[in-house]
């Protein structure tokens, strides 16, 4: 039987809870227009032939029931002859008349008081962000027990624009830098609908840009390196030259430098060999973005050493993307050969085209990508023979 049943009535209500459609008239002035329900009732031949079926089903609709116990729908009924019992009368439509009776009949009344009075509130406190309130109620209605404490950080940050200092310094009843960050997603659309536009740097985004978007301090990021020449040294005498940074004081270094070489893995870095005039990084966690404005950089000699592997193959087109001159370390065909015993294996291949890499390089990586090798060909950075590296960099010094 395809006749349309209460169940069925209460899904296509509930799905219009889930798309936030009997929230929004919350948001617009508490109304909804009457509207009209998917129905399938019986044709004229089955209210001939299965008439017993047919009355089974009209209670399921509590067409005979007391009013106070009807379900919360308007059903229109349509009139028909019966050939024994005569004229009688069945379901044809079913509307729904308004919000309350919508609310009814999925459970829903408490939720929907509840986020009303979110709407009440912000009416009340920050009517700028009903619009979100509208596309979002679900949303919303998640977020009710912190709304107050977020409307509170947005008033703040209307009083405080571009404040410079750590979200650990920002001092609100309940609030707390935990709170802001667990909430920076909802924060920065909330944020952005509430402040002027010179409050907000747009070309910051993304969670992890919170910070630097509305004007707080971030953690400063910190470069680690280890100068490879004693005559160079910015500790004492004797002392392993293993520092860390901030990125802006690192921007400022003055050295006299002809060589940098970038290295992922932390022995590879700790272990790296003296060389005149140079310095290692450790390139771990950070990403190239870290380098962009440092631009004495640009006038050494750049080094890359990677894993012979697809994936160090496009850590080194995305390095050359900020840095065109940089080479490739020890990545090459020759090294890999003569490692073939250390060879590992690459889980997921890339397999995308890289056009920065030189054409040795692209030659090599095309046949780890096409598995002209082996499937899945790795050849980790650390699995080199450390002779092998050390006659590398005797050959830069030559």
């Amino acid at each position: 039987m395809t006749w349309t049943t209460h169940a069925d009535l209460r899904a296509q209500v509930q799905k219009l809870w889930d798309k936030g459609d009997l929230l929004r008239p919350c948001v617009q002035g508490g109304t909804l227009s009457p509207r009209r329900l998917r129905f399938t009732g019986p044709t004229s031949t089955e209210l001939t032939e299965r008439f017993d079926e047919v009355r089974v089903w009209m209670k399921d609709f509590g067409c005979n029931a007391p009013p106070h116990s009807a379900p919360r729908y308007r059903i229109v009924m349509r009139e028909f002859r019966h050939r024994v019992l005569g004229a009688s009368a069945v379901p044809d439509e079913v509307w729904l008349d308004t919000l309350d009776h919508a609310l009814a009949l999925i459970g829903k009344q408490k939720e929907a008081r509840r986020f009303a009075s979110l709407v009440q509130l912000t009416r009340e406190q920050h009517p700028v962000l009903l619009p979100w309130l509208e596309g979002r109620p679900l949303n919303a209605l998640a977020l009710a027990d912190a709304w107050q404490r977020l409307l509170s950080v947005i008033c703040w940050l209307q009083s405080h624009p571009r404040p410079g200092i750590y979200l650990r310094q920002v001092d609100l009843p309940g609030v707390d830098s935990k709170f802001i960050e667990a909430n920076r997603g909802v924060l920065s659309e909330l944020l952005d609908l509430a402040l002027r536009q010179d409050a907000i740097d747009a070309s910051a985004t993304g969670a992890s840009q919170f910070c630097r978007r509305y004007g707080f301090k971030d953690k400063p990021l910190r470069i680690r390196f280890r100068l490879l020449d004693a005559r160079v040294a910015l500790l004492p005498n004797g002392c392993d030259q293993d520092i860390s940074l901030t990125q802006a004081a690192f921007e400022q270094l003055d050295l006299p430098l002809r060589r940098v070489f970038m290295t992922e893995n932390e022995i590879n870095f700790l272990a790296f060999p003296a060389m005149p005039g140079s310095l290692v990084i450790f390139g771990a966690g950070y990403g190239f973005e870290a380098f962009a404005g440092v631009p004495w950089l640009h006038q050494c000699d750049l080094y890359y050493w990677g894993d012979i592997d697809t994936h160090g193959f496009a850590i080194l087109d995305q390095l050359r993307s900020r840095f065109p001159h940089a080479q490739s370390l020890l990545m090459d065909r020759e090294t890999l050969l003569a490692h073939a015993d250390h060879w590992g294996q690459e889980p997921q291949p890339l397999l995308r085209d890289l056009p920065r890499l030189t054409p040795d390089e692209t030659g090599l990586f095309n046949d780890l990508r096409d598995n002209k090798l082996r499937v899945g060909v790795r050849l980790e950075q650390e699995r080199i023979g450390f002779g092998w590296v050390q006659r590398a960099l005797a050959d830069l010094k030559a």
